[in-house]
């Protein structure tokens, strides 16, 4: 195995504290920064996470040479832009989902990380859970015969109507949220959607608080989520054939990870051992930069993705369906 890989954290977002741990815990990764508008919130930060450095800006994080790679965690609409700034300063990025739901953005990062022959990766971790992979297997080796539906859910409560989640300027809102993992556990399994419906509702600050969708994929695959920020928390996923199901209680965070077989009046329940998510992706991004693997999500889900989630909130806000 080669040397651990040298990792800076771009701001003191929430999502860091899931992240952080499996850092910590990792051989592949040597977590030496971390970075903040603000000297004092760094120097506090780092101290509480047990990091080494700590910058009062994202750009003296990115002068650093002993840096390799860096996660960015900044809201939606910073994602590009930083992305951009960090692989042409030379850094392998992995960036905090959604990227983006806009092509173009897409686009200009992955030319970037191309022109700095450098790595970029939207963090879909629970793309790299064992449990998505055998759920991916058993549909491929036709354990549910032909696939024919996918069903996900995934909601919770939040009412702040100031929380970054929930604000406009920042393209906040259910479908970016955790819309985006229905999105893509959909796509996982479908391909490309072809055409896409979706309905909102718009809560008082503006964003989608409760959103479904349905999406049309080759082969009369048909798949149909519902997200939301004002439910009750749900998260499931079901993967339906012509032959049985696949129903996952636990697809995102994969914290007890079971698939459940359903198929001739029997469930027979495939349990996979619980692993960090978190660190996985961070792990997947260091062995392809010391060239020990291949990246698992590049240019092509992340463009995918953004023309996914862009075709879904344009269907919403005009009320039509969205051919791609």
């Amino acid at each position: 195995m080669g040397s651990a890989v040298r990792w800076g954290i771009v701001s003191t977002a929430d999502i860091n504290r899931k992240v952080i741990p499996g850092a910590h815990a990792s051989a592949k990764v040597d977590l030496v920064a971390v970075a903040s508008r603000d000297q004092a919130r760094a120097d506090a930060y780092a101290r509480e996470w047990g990091i080494p450095r700590a910058y009062g800006s994202y750009e003296e994080l990115l002068a650093d040479p002993e840096i390799e790679a860096v996660y960015i965690s900044l809201p939606n609409t910073m994602h590009a832009e930083w992305s951009i700034k960090a692989l042409d300063a030379g850094k392998h990025v992995l960036c905090e989902k959604p990227f983006t739901r806009h092509q173009e953005e897409v686009d200009a990062a992955f030319d970037a990380a191309e022109r700095n022959d450098r790595l970029l990766s939207e963090a879909f971790m629970y793309r790299h859970n064992p449990q998505t992979k055998r759920l991916s297997e058993l549909v491929a080796e036709g354990a549910i015969g032909e696939l024919r539906l996918v069903r996900s859910a995934f909601s919770y409560g939040l009412y702040d109507e100031d929380n970054i989640r929930l604000r406009t300027d920042v393209e906040g809102g259910a479908l970016m949220d955790v819309g985006c993992y229905n999105v893509s556990g959909s796509r996982l399994l479908g391909g490309e959607p072809e055409r896409v419906w979706g309905e909102a509702w718009y809560g008082p600050s503006g964003t989608d608080w409760v959103f479904t969708g349905t999406l049309r994929f080759p082969g009369d695959v048909i798949a149909t989520f519902d997200c939301g920020t004002a439910l009750t928390e749900r998260d499931e996923l079901e993967a339906i054939g012509s032959e049985g199901s696949l129903f996952l209680d636990d697809p995102w965070h994969c914290n007890v990870p079971v698939i459940e077989l359903r198929r001739d009046g029997e469930i027979e329940r495939i349990e996979l051992d619980q692993v960090d998510s978190y660190r996985l992706e961070l792990e997947n991004l260091s062995d392809a930069i010391r060239g020990e693997a291949e990246l698992l999500l590049g240019r092509d889900d992340a463009f995918g993705q953004a023309r996914a989630l862009e075709a879904l909130h344009r269907s919403a806000t005009t009320s039509a369906a969205v051919f791609l």
